[in-house]
């Protein structure tokens, strides 16, 4: 377990590159991981705790030995609520803890190393332009995108389907034009897509939509996802009639 002796950001950038690789490992626990974080949540098991580490990575362990330990712990026993709940209100509850337990690392290392009043102003600035776990995991995140699309679109009248379908031929469109030479009315219209989905997250990594990227929208959730963070390509997804996101393709039948 990554108990931080090994490594300690000391200046704002650090914590913050720590807490984005932190952030990172937990989403994609509770997103592109999700089956295999929710078979190793056993409540038969001990307390169990969910770590994200600085390199992206996650892991379900028992919390530290160490009184007090090196690092804030996260929530205990995560696991003892899996099948209490429905999954969806569970993986929600897990990434409200998650998101406490991220701020309190950074915040652990802002005092550790001394920084003062203008360094945790800019350390939770920084932090506070990406979002939460809980608004990944939910998809609450993305939501003003939405309305913002159907204004700029002029379809407000249109269905979400059709919308959707026009705005997955635009990224594609996009993505097949960044290899090429553009005229001045394709620099506008992509300046003018890029206004579009500025705000849009990855349901997978939580970053932000970038002009030179491909993404994929999920049909079932409606999640847009980076393609290769889901391991789809342009070829691929013009193939694909339905796209399932990984985490609705593992969803199981709740008793």
């Amino acid at each position: 377990m990554d108990g931080g002796a090994a490594y300690n950001p000391r200046t704002v950038e650090e914590v913050f590159r720590d807490f984005k690789g932190r952030r990172a490992g937990m989403i994609k626990a509770l997103t592109t991981d999700v089956e295999e974080f929710y078979q190793q949540c056993d409540p038969e098991k001990e307390n169990l705790c969910l770590y994200g580490f600085p390199s992206e990575q996650w892991e379900v362990n028992l919390p530290a030995e160490e009184v007090p330990p090196e690092l804030p712990e996260p929530a205990l026993g995560i696991n003892f609520a899996r099948d209490g709940m429905q999954e969806k209100d569970w993986l929600s509850l897990v990434a409200v803890h998650s998101d406490a337990w991220l701020l309190s690392v950074a915040f652990y290392f802002g005092s550790r190393f001394g920084f003062d009043k203008a360094d945790r102003k800019r350390l939770f600035n920084m932090i506070n332009e990406l979002p939460t776990i809980f608004e990944v995991v939910t998809g609450t995140a993305k939501k003003p995108t939405k309305e913002k699309s159907s204004v700029s679109n002029h379809s407000s009248n249109k269905s979400k389907s059709n919308s959707k379908v026009q705005r997955v031929t635009e990224s594609q469109t996009k993505y097949s034009k960044a290899v090429e030479s553009k005229d001045e009315d394709e620099e506008v219209l992509e300046e003018e897509d890029d206004e579009e989905h500025g705000d849009t997250l990855c349901g997978a990594c939580g970053e932000n939509y970038a002009a030179d990227e491909f993404w994929i929208c999920c049909d079932i959730c409606e999640k847009w996802f980076h393609g290769k963070c889901v391991k789809i390509t342009p070829a691929r997804a013009e193939h694909i009639k339905q796209y399932k996101c990984p985490s609705c393709s593992n969803k199981r039948a709740r008793p």
